[in-house]
């Protein structure tokens, strides 16, 4: 290999890039790879390849940009040489491919030269800018594709292992990749990785063959890894019946590369009952952990991107069965006529259904599974799952204000494993994987069900695990629960009555040792000495009296553990006296107390069932009309919410609330309702913190929740650009701002005028109108900062409006033309830029006034000209004219008799100044 240290141009900073306050690195180009090592992340983009810190602080940067020298200029024999951005070049290296081969300290970075040949590179893991070695040869696909993947895998040797590059390229039976240079790519590929394998760097060959694996129809390439020996390759697969499958495929890592290729096995993953054709993966992420191969993918369910789904699948090798005989792909392509059907994997969950996910990354977390969820609308979603495939609420970590992208791939900071790297079109974001902080006390930061967060006894606060030094801490516990306590109220066999309590908490070492409970009530001794020491998680009071008031009885139950106090104020009732008509609210009343329910009547806990799950089927009981949704305006809004929503349907007089839940188990938000007349009602919709769609019922006092209408939360408006960018200052100016979600905006406000709100005169996804607040008292020129109101919230414009004094309008003459009267109307130039549709006009003829049609504008000199016309009018002479723009209106005078020998005096003062001069030089000639 070569070592060319110091030919490559290091381009130390730029102005298109930087690093940003809020934890991302901007850079030029749009992305096209990126990969991160131990302590470094490289990015590849359409213009540089970087290689920043794992905190995203710039440590070198390459330009793509060169020249391309070689002895006989043939595609295949000419290399590529970079310049310095102020060169002249001619060529400009696309990657296709970027892999860090850390074993081995070297960056493998290949792709195309202009679209043209492939062409490689091996730099210095450690600083890019060491070049390795370089060649043109084809690694990966020649265009750039999100549908084309390569990863490093290990094959057995002996005595020890190879690593190799293994591509999957996206084939396309009708639009196959065209190239003047040579290349033996298939759809399936192993290339070496180091000059000593047999061969040379990044030879396809194997022992004088050139093995591969082939594709029977059109394939897109989702995601591939290695784990153990086994390789795994996930693709879509266009069938002859142009239906679209997901595949999978498992090759062993053998002794060659021919044996390996002939391990081909398959399965397809069926999506849906309907078996899985039409369904796509966009995403891939395995979990690691387990003894099992769990695996998560994002897939659309509908064959496009917006109703996607992500899921669960054991995708753990089965060799059993017949190797290199898959339908959609083969090895021994010609020889090999027998095909077998390939086994069908059926998720084990559908975790979370949310539209436009686009990318997935799962992580294990204790007990836990935790999947990092980027969206097509710039959401990270984070989601943790329990052993039992139950979901807590998704948390938002980053909400872009637009619709940025965020691409296939998120990676974990293998440095702290607090961050996740969020790749944007031409942004990386480095985001914490949980928000601990912002919980202020035990109960919310257990509430936020975030296994990443315990609440630490001795600094009393919520952090990270590794933050609480001495590991006395108490977190959420390895299955999902809704309360950190729960209770049971229990009668045995001989009267006794006992109070269970259950703490639903992981505790650290600790914490564990100094487990505490106390009960205490009104009367002087509650408990039995007879009863069981506390035992984490669970402590037990055995009533010394074995009756309980028939107003109930309050108990006060004091919990330590290590330094970390909870109370639970509780109030016990003889489950036997809780009775009534069966239905969903005494139930409930029941399960509240601590009580079980069975046979349609509350009992004692030991003797029902004590999941509320139980009410939920039956009637409530009281004899309310069921209310029927027929349509929430507007039903789409941004994620700060809307005031003033309006709910209409039928048989809503008794709706005391609007109630919108997500899909899962969150805690849903409610809205009071007010002006409701039965078939409308207004209320508020309540801002949220991520975008998506919302389930809305309306409540009713029984606590029954009816309808099932949706409120779709987008991103916040954004204006971009003002035009006309002033106004004058009398106001009412009509200003259209320009931007996205505009249509969102309810109103516009000034910073000279911040309590004058202006409703929008029209609006759309991209514009709005509306007109100017007057600027009272003032004549001078200023600029004034534009806000969008937004619910409960004010947005600035990215530009400011500028306010000038009125327009100052100095005369006009008329002209007749035919039956047509033209007027021409004289106003002082400025800054305005005012048209002639802002002004409407009309001429005043002995009392009557007559409106002149505006037809154009001209500007000369320091005076712009409007030009109008007034229909069919019998007389040119008007004695004033009436001038109107926003709310103001002018008079305007024709110049007075009175002047005009003024005027002529003023015009003849030049003519006697040329007169003078000319007979001077005439006295002076004669001289």
């Amino acid at each position: 290999m070569i070592l060319l240290p110091g030919l490559l141009f290091i381009l130390w900073g730029g102005a298109a890039r930087c690093l940003g306050e809020d934890g991302g690195f901007t850079f030029d180009g749009d992305l096209r790879h990126f990969a991160v090592t131990t302590n470094t992340v490289y990015i590849a983009t359409e213009e540089k390849l970087y290689q920043l810190n794992h905190d995203l602080t710039l440590v070198h940067s390459l330009t793509l940009r060169g020249i391309l020298k070689g002895g006989n200029q043939q595609p295949d024999d000419v290399s590529f040489y970079r310049v310095s951005e102020t060169a002249s070049w001619n060529a400009t290296f696309r990657v296709n491919v970027l892999l860090p081969f850390v074993e081995n300290d070297t960056l493998i970075s290949c792709g195309v030269i202009d679209k043209e040949c492939g062409y490689c590179e091996v730099l210095d893991l450690k600083n890019i800018s060491n070049l390795v070695h370089r060649e043109s040869i084809q690694v990966g696909p020649l265009r750039s594709s999100n549908a084309s993947v390569a990863v490093l895998v290990n094959l057995k040797k002996n005595p020890t292992q190879d690593t190799y590059i293994l591509t999957g390229v996206q084939q396309h039976q009708h639009n196959t990749e065209q190239s003047s240079c040579t290349s033996n790519i298939q759809t399936v590929n192993l290339q070496n990785t180091v000059e000593k394998q047999a061969g040379g760097i990044f030879s396809l060959s194997d022992d004088q063959l050139t093995p591969s694996i082939r594709s029977k129809g059109d394939v897109e390439f989702v995601d591939g890894f290695q784990i153990s020996s086994t390789m795994y390759l996930l693709s879509n697969v266009l069938s002859a019946a142009k239906s679209s499958n997901v595949r999978l495929i498992w090759l062993e890592g053998k002794t060659s590369k021919t044996q390996t290729y002939r391990s081909l096995r398959g399965a397809t993953l069926s999506v849906s009952e309907a078996g899985g054709e039409g369904n796509r993966l966009l995403a891939s992420s395995v979990i690691p952990g387990g003894p099992s191969v769990l695996w998560s993918g994002v897939f659309s369910v509908d064959g496009g991107q917006s109703n996607t789904e992500l899921l669960v699948f054991d995708i753990s090798p089965d060799l059993t069965g017949e190797d290199d005989s898959d339908p959609d792909f083969c090895s021994v392509c010609p020889e090999k006529t027998s095909v077998t059907k390939p086994k069908t994997l059926k998720p084990k969950a559908v975790l979370f259904r949310q539209n436009y996910m686009t990318s997935v990354l799962a992580v294990r977390q204790k007990a836990w599974m935790v999947f990092f969820i980027g969206t097509g609308d710039g959401q990270l979603i984070k989601l943790a799952v329990d052993k039992d495939y139950h979901t807590a609420c998704p948390m938002v970590l980053y909400r872009a204000n637009d619709d940025r992208q965020v691409f296939p791939k998120i990676l974990l900071d293998p440095v702290d494993h607090k961050h996740v790297y969020v790749p944007f079109q031409n942004q990386m974001k480095r985001v914490p994987v949980s928000k601990c902080s912002m919980y202020t006390n035990v109960q919310e930061c257990w509430s936020a069900q975030d296994p990443h967060c315990v609440w630490c006894g001795s600094k009393s606060r919520c952090t990270f695990e590794d933050d609480c030094t001495d590991s006395d801490w108490v977190s959420i516990p390895d299955d999902h629960q809704h309360k950190i306590v729960s209770y049971k109220v229990e009668k045995e066999p001989t009267g006794q009555i006992k109070l269970n309590i259950q703490t639903h908490l992981t505790v650290g070492q600790s914490a564990l040792s100094r487990f505490a409970c106390q009960f205490s009530a009104s009367s002087s001794e509650l408990c039995s000495r007879s009863g069981p020491p506390p035992l984490f998680p669970q402590c037990t009071c055995i009533f010394s009296d074995s009756r309980l008031p028939a107003g109930g009885l309050g108990v006060s139950v004091r919990i330590r553990v290590g330094k970390t106090h909870f109370l639970e104020q509780l109030t016990l009732t003889n489950c036997s006296n809780i009775r009534g008509p069966p239905s969903s609210v005494l139930c409930q009343q029941c399960i509240r107390a601590g009580c079980g329910w069975s046979k349609n009547s509350c009992s004692w806990a030991n003797q029902g069932v004590i999941n509320d799950s139980v009410c939920q089927t039956m009637e409530s009981g009281m004899n309310f009309s069921r209310p029927v949704i027929s349509s929430i305006t507007p039903s789409v809004v941004s994620f700060y919410g809307r005031n003033h929503a309006v709910l209409s349907g039928q048989n809503l007089r008794d709706v005391t609330r609007v109630r919108m839940t997500v899909d899962t188990d969150c805690t849903p938000q409610e809205s009071p309702v007010w002006n409701n007349t039965g078939v409308n009602l207004t209320f508020h919709i309540p801002r949220t913190d991520g975008k998506g769609v919302v389930k809305v019922c309306a409540l009713l006092p029984d606590g029954g929740c009816h309808g099932n209408t949706k409120i779709t939360y987008k991103s916040s408006p954004s204006c971009t650009k003002i035009v006309p960018s002033s106004s004058w200052v009398s106001g009412k100016r009509e200003i259209t701002l320009m931007g996205s979600h505009l249509d969102f905006v309810e109103g516009v406000t000034h910073s000279h005028a911040p309590q004058r709100v202006r409703p929008p005169g029209s609006s759309s996804y991209q514009n709005l109108t509306y007109d100017t607040p007057a600027a009272e008292n003032s004549q001078r020129t200023f600029t004034s900062t534009v806000f969008l109101r937004v619910a409960n919230e004010t947005l600035s414009c990215s530009d400011k409006i500028t306010y000038y004094p009125d327009p100052e309008f100095t005369g006009f003459t008329s002209t007749r033309i035919g039956d047509d009267v033209r007027i021409t109307i004289e106003k002082k130039a400025d800054k305005l830029d005012m048209t002639e549709a802002e002004l409407s006009v009309w001429g005043d003829q002995e009392g009557k006034q007559y409106p002149c049609i505006m037809k154009s504008k001209k500007t000369t000199n320091e005076i712009e000209h409007f030009f109008c016309e007034i229909k069919n009018t019998s007389s040119a002479e008007f004695q004033h004219l009436m001038i109107m723009y926003g709310e103001k209106t002018v008079r305007l005078e024709p110049p007075s008799s009175s002047q005009v020998p003024l005027i002529l005096c003023i015009l003849l003062i030049p003519c006697v100044i040329v007169v003078l001069v000319i007979i001077c030089r005439w006295l002076k000639k004669r001289r």
